[in-house]
Parts: C-alpha cells; structure tokens; sequence
C-alpha cells in the first residue's frame, strides 16, 4: 500500500477546510506538540516567509511600469481588464500549466508558467502592484488523482477573484467592493457546478509549503519535505492536509508514533478523513497492530469502495495479458471518474490502437497531449500523436502501402 497526500494543483485542498475564524480555538490543532525538529537536520537556506512567496522580480515591475503595451492597455482598459488580457492574450504573457514544481510568484512569471497554485500566486502578485483587491478560492470538485513511485497525490484546485480600484482626486486608491471577476487557469466547463469556498492568504501560503513538502518527498528529501510541512501546519493550523503530509514525512523518517499522532489530530476534527485514515492504516501496520489497521481499513472501503487506480492497473495487467477489449473496458472507467486525467486517456489510446481503432487511438492520445501536466508530458505525446496521424493519412492514401518505408514509396500510374 502507498501514502496518500493532498496536493494544490499539482494544483493542495483539504477534504474539509475550515475557514479563519470558522472553529472553535479549542477545536483547532496544536502543532508545536507534534513537531520533531530535533530529529532533522536544519535546512542550508531558510524557507522563505510570504513576502518573499509574493514578492516582484524586477522583470515583473518592468513589465508592470515600463511595458508600453501594458501601459497602453491600463489607460485603455483599466487596471483590471489590462492585468486579464495580459494573463491569456498572445503575445503578452502567455501563460503555460505545468504542475511540475509549485512555484513562487516571481518564478512563475519568470517561467510563464507553473500549475494552478503557482499561477494564481503570481496573479495575486501583480494584482496587489496595481492595487485590484484580491480573494481566494479553492473549488471543491471531485477527487482528482496521480501518482508518483508508492506515493498518491489527490490534488485540488485554487483560483482567485479581483476586484476594481478606483483613484479619489488625491490619487490615492479606495476599493470598489463588489464587481470581483474570477480568474481561472483551467478549462470553465471543468468547475461549472462546483462549490467554491474563500479561503485567507494564510492558508494560500499553507498551500504552497505543503505543496513543496510533497514535492521534496516525491525525489526523496524527507529531510526537506519535513521542514516544508513543519511550514504550513505553522502557518495555518487550520489547514489539516499540512498534518497528513507531516505524517507522511514522519512515517518515511521511521518516526511511526509521531506520524499516528498527526492522524489522529486530523481524524479528531474529521473522523472520515480518508487520506488520513488510510495512511493511519499504513501506520498501524508498520506496527503490527493488524486487528486495528483491519478496522480501519474496512472503513475506508466503505468510504471509498474503488481506491484509486484500481480499474487502471487492472487494465494495464489486461494490456500485458493481450485482453484488449478488457483493457479498454477498464481504461474507460477510470477515464469515467477522472476525466482529465492524462495517464488514463494515453493507455486508452494504446488499446484502441491494439484494437486497430486508430481514429479513437487518435482522440485519446489528444485528450492526452491537451492535460499534459508537465512541458515533458505534453511533448512526448504530441509526438506520438504525431505519429499515429501520419499513419493514419498513409492509411487513407490507396496508392501507397503504409507498411513501405516512405523513402522507398515509388508512384504509380493509372
């Protein structure tokens, strides 16, 4: 069995997030009774503090006050609309998804790109230079999953609003409180229907350290991911995805009491947590407490009956088998609950393909390339999409034998 930790984006959510101010201080986790610092080296470089996380490059304040298409577009459009234009209009900005490492706002822009929480930390960023009032949001869809190793990450998702400035006759900015515009980095009909919940700057930050903890434990730095984690249940200890992370750090450090009194704190406050109940289940095995892990884990099959990646890794035992048509059966279910997901929709193509439906091989391998996570991702499957396309002309074109190579393709007469 693997850990599982919740991720922003990767664009990271909470299963329940209290809000500041929600819960009871009584109710609330005390993180400092959970932390092991004397057990981890101290980090070469200190983490960075919000400032820093939100802090403009000098490339961004240029682009800000000295771009004159910009400048052109603020006086045209305002503030607001000329920030919005520049996010998603070419040649501007032109912003690009990639959930390969959460980044802070100047690398974001440096980049121009990042996965939803990087982005929207950037955004907030030059919002905040050119005085828009600014709230977030996390959307509570359903769950969304990868995995990385024997690690599962179920990510969430996070935008942003931005209201107007207005300037009084000193120049001076007031803020217009209603008229907030939703910015969003993923396709509209993927959140249409969707709750959404404002959630506080701190919590935003909370975000990005846990984000980074996951990140530090996917190439295997549990010395780092422990003090990212030890970083957001700090700064928000409301945000109770940071104690499931920290577990998971613990539990990879062989510290196992301390990674079960992190689930418990969570479960205390949100007994059906299934990422901390399932981890706890992996606690208690590590300590051959079977009769309590069993328990546990007959309630998380309750809660969740089809773990994740359950029909995929029996589709890809089918592809192994040759059972084509059983494969995509099963590929089709996962793509059924994680539509976006560009795994399933690649080994959808494979057995389309084995199958000889190239035309449907065709439009998974483009669901794939269109939610590619990363730049590498989307390359790899552009190319092969590449690929099947030019074999699938070949197919059409009755004079020439695909299985020819081109170079020896000699015309024929008719």
């Amino acid at each position: 069995m693997s850990a599982l930790i919740r991720l922003l984006c990767l664009c990271a959510v909470p299963a329940v997030m209290a809000l500041a101010g929600c819960a009871a201080p009584q109710s609330q986790v005390q993180p400092q009774t959970l932390l092991q610092d004397a057990n981890f080296k101290p980090l070469a470089q200190p983490l960075p503090v919000a400032e820093d996380i939100f802090a403009l490059s000098p490339q961004m304040r240029t682009f800000i006050y000295d771009n004159p298409e910009f400048r052109l577009m603020v006086r045209r459009k305002g503030e607001r609309q000329a920030l919005i234009d520049a996010l998603y209009a070419r040649p501007m900005l032109q912003l690009d998804y990639d959930s390969a490492i959460t980044r802070n706002a100047a690398e974001a822009f440096a980049e121009r790109s990042g996965n939803c929480l990087s982005l929207v930390i950037m955004t907030a960023a030059l919002a905040k230079e050119l005085h828009l009032p600014v709230r977030f949001q996390t959307i509570y869809t359903e769950d969304f999953w990868t995995r990385s190793g024997n690690l599962y990450f179920v990510a969430g998702h996070v935008n942003l609003t931005l209201g107007l400035p207005q300037h009084n006759t000193n120049n001076e900015f007031t803020i217009i409180e209603p008229d907030m515009l939703m910015i969003d980095f993923v396709r509209p009909e993927a959140l249409r229907g969707h709750r959404r919940i404002e959630v506080d700057e701190s919590t935003v930050i909370a975000m990005y350290y846990n984000n980074r903890a996951a990140e530090m434990l996917e190439v295997g730095d549990v010395n780092a991911a422990y003090w990212w984690s030890r970083a957001a249940v700090l700064q928000q200890p409301r945000f109770l995805a940071g104690f499931n992370t920290l577990a998971v750090v613990y539990r990879r450090h062989g510290s196992s009491a301390g990674a079960e009194a992190a689930l418990r704190e969570v479960l205390r406050l949100e007994p059906d947590n299934l990422q901390a109940l399932s981890n706890l289940v992996l606690v208690m095995r590590d300590q051959h407490r079977n009769a309590e892990a069993d328990q546990l884990q007959a309630r998380v099959a309750e809660l969740q009956p089809y773990p994740p990646f359950k029909f995929f890794d029996l589709g890809v035992e089918a592809m192994k088998a040759g059972n084509f048509v059983k494969a995509r059966e099963l590929f089709k279910k996962e793509v059924a609950r994680s539509a976006y997901y560009h795994e399933f929709h690649f080994w959808l193509a494979l057995s389309d393909y084995a199958l000889g439906d190239m035309r449907e091989a065709g439009r998974q391998l483009a669901l794939a390339v269109e939610n590619s996570p990363t730049r590498k991702t989307h390359d790899l499957y552009a190319a092969k999409l590449a690929w099947l396309e030019q074999q699938n002309r070949l197919r059409e074109m009755p004079h020439i034998d695909p299985s020819i190579p081109l170079s020896l393709q000699q015309p024929r007469s008719y």
